[in-house]
């Protein structure tokens, strides 16, 4: 700092959801170039890290470890050079997590500064994932190799020649008392902001004001810097905001919208305010401390890990001696759920279509008790097999019998003749068996259930299981789509189990045979013996594997390493150690790379403590990256 001038910069790196090697190298590169134009202090955008969008994600551990080993990556990175860099990222602290920025300079950490003011609204969700300094109490922090004191009171940071600075994040400046108000009382000259704000129509003349506003109200420099492009646009677009502010003033502002990096930087006059700050004689310093709570930490030497306990290899399913309750438990969670939906409606009919298979079984059953709940007459249920190209005999009977036992009405509609019309319509050659060839059957029945539906006034009851949405087995706007979605909460692996409760109470066989028939969606044509060719779990792997992994992955957000080891352990007797790896690996790429299709889903009921529902347990972008699972599975 020379004659009072301070050389700040605000910048807006391009960034990969959930991909911290990419966003670090980013990061790295603009700092770079902060350096070498002499730049005092940068400041970036929050949790620019990670990436701000990564939702549910940030659930996961692999990412919180990661997160912190971009930190340390940083650190090195600096080690020799000057310039402040002041960046956001994901921390743990005391076992909860917390939205920080992080001050670093010359391979250490000055400081870290939690959020204050977390939002909850509209397309924010932040208290679902973060808590807030309001609740944390002073705590000398190891993170990334440094011991940091953490705490709520303000952090003013001091550099060799005297210029002040403090550090507030996003949603802070929007409160009726921001954080900035306590620095600038305590001494700071200029405000850092790491923010993530979406674009809407007028938002940016409003944060223009409302910086402009805050940087005269405190008489102070405000250097602003928020995400841009790489964020998810699952919903919002972050249009990229570098805005640095003197006593009021705009200095500088960024281009928004830019897909390029960038650095905006200038010169704020520190002495210039501070004499402004003296002028002002309603402008008085203040300081508020706190008493620390000192937590001592004994360094634990590493040794070989042996894994010494039991690992259930089927989570979802319900111990023997709760089988009974717990079956119950999950049918009439299903019931009640389709009741609602029923007498909100004034419903009294409902389409489903019946393949013989256990997710349309599951289903099915679960409406006619629905039916029964509400005193409605069975044949209500429209029940329309729809036999196609790969349909064999042995589902079609099973379907056929089904609907018979449980008097519902039953429709058959072939549509081998509406989908070589398609085919002919779309230029499709109906030896070529790909995936056009497949989604075409399965858009064809949906079509017929929903307008069937539509003709009967009644709903489309989905078949769809959990296990399928983690994966993506499902054609988009096909068996994906249904008015509600009653297994939407149950994984495979459980619904058998569903299926094989039921059949206990029916005695029916052919409840028993569809139990032990091979999964398919029966959309390639049947061997010469007339028998299922097509069967999902050699395509996508053995279901019980992936309900475990999917078990692991979303209840408590395991990385693959973990995962992998359980399930070692679990199927020891079962499955080598390249099978696992190998489905593993197909897990979390189809699971990332699917996303979209349940970004979109129906209606339907949570049973159990782990739900793939975007509106209520997992909200992901649809567009993030799955780079740190896949190189971990790599890894393995």
């Amino acid at each position: 700092m020379k004659y009072g001038f301070v050389n700040v910069a605000a910048a807006v790196p391009t960034v990969k959801v959930a991909d911290v090697d990419y966003n670090v190298q980013q990061v790295e590169s603009l700092i770079a170039q902060a350096e070498g134009r002499g730049i005092e202090v940068i400041v970036f955008p929050e949790l620019c890290i990670t990436g701000y969008t990564c939702q549910d994600l940030f659930k996961e551990q692999l990412l919180l470890d990661r997160a912190e080993q971009g930190i340390i990556m940083l650190l090195d990175f600096t080690r020799k050079l000057d310039v402040i860099s002041i960046v956001g990222a994901p921390v743990v602290i005391n076992g909860l997590l917390y939205n920080c920025a992080v001050v670093i300079q010359g391979g250490n950490i000055l400081g870290i500064v939690p959020k204050t003011y977390l939002p909850n609204y509209a397309e924010f969700y932040e208290k679902r994932w973060f808590a807030s300094a309001q609740d944390l109490n002073p705590i000398d922090l190891y993170f990334a190799g440094n011991s940091v004191r953490v705490s709520v009171e303000p952090q003013v940071f001091v550099t060799s020649d005297g210029m002040k600075f403090g550090v507030e994040i996003c949603e802070d400046v929007w409160a009726p008392i921001p954080p900035s108000n306590n620095l600038a009382l305590a001494g700071a000259d200029i405000i850092f902001n790491l923010s993530a704000s979406d674009e809407l129509i007028g938002k940016h003349a409003y944060l223009k004001s409302l910086l402009a506003q805050q940087s005269a109200r405190t008489v102070s420099g405000y250097v602003y810097a928020s995400c841009g492009f790489g964020e998810s646009t699952q919903d919002v677009v972050y249009g990229g905001n570098a805005l640095i502010y003197e006593n009021g003033k705009l200095l500088v502002e960024g281009s928004r919208f830019s897909i390029q990096p960038q650095i905006q930087m200038c010169q704020i006059d520190i002495e210039k305010l501070r004499v402004e700050r003296r002028q002002n004689t309603t402008f008085i310093n203040a300081q508020r401390g706190a008493v620390a709570r000192e937590i001592q930490c004994r360094l634990i030497t590493p040794r070989d890990f042996e894994l010494l306990r039991q690992i259930d290899s089927h989570p979802f399913i319900p111990k023997e001696e709760d089988m009974q309750s717990s079956c119950e438990e999950i049918l009439n969670i299903q019931v009640a759920g389709l009741a609602k939906r029923l007498y909100h409606i004034n419903g009294t009919k409902a389409v489903i279509g019946i393949s013989g298979g256990l997710d349309s079984t599951l289903a099915l059953l679960v409406t006619v008790k629905a039916f029964d709940k509400l005193a409605l007459d069975r044949r209500g249920i429209i029940g329309i097999t729809m036999p196609g190209f790969g349909t064999t005999d042995r589902t079609h009977n099973n379907a056929m019998k089904l609907m018979e036992t449980l008097g519902v009405t039953i429709r058959e509609i072939n549509i081998a003749k509406a989908v070589t019309q398609h085919f002919e319509d779309i230029g499709q050659s109906a030896k070529v068996h790909d995936v056009t060839y497949e989604n075409s059957q399965a858009r064809e029945r949906t079509q017929i259930l929903m307008d069937v539906a539509n003709k009967e006034n009644a709903i489309v009851v989905g078949t769809g299981d959990l296990s399928e949405l983690a994966l993506g087995w499902a054609t988009y706007n096909g068996d994906h789509m249904s008015m509600y979605g009653v297994n939407a909460g149950i994984p495979k692996t459980l619904i058998r189990f569903l299926v094989s409760y039921v059949a206990g109470e029916m005695a029916t066989e052919t409840l028993l045979d569809i139990i032990d028939t091979p999964i398919s969606p029966e959309l390639i044509p049947a061997d010469e013996q007339g028998n299922i060719k097509q069967k999902t779990e050699d395509l996508v792997g053995p279901y019980e594997l992936h309900d475990f992994f999917i078990y692991y992955f979303l209840r408590y957000g395991f990385s693959p390493k973990k995962i992998f080891l359980l399930a070692q352990r679990a199927f020891a007797d079962i499955y080598d150690e390249e099978t696992i790896k190998k489905w593993l690996t197909t897990f979390c790429r189809r699971f990332f790379n699917q996303q979209f299709k349940r970004s979109c889903l129906p209606d339907g009921p949570k049973v159990g403590s782990v739900s793939l529902s975007p509106r209520g347990d997992w909200r992901m972008p649809s567009d993030a990256s799955s780079s740190l699972w896949m190189k971990e599975c790599e890894e393995l």
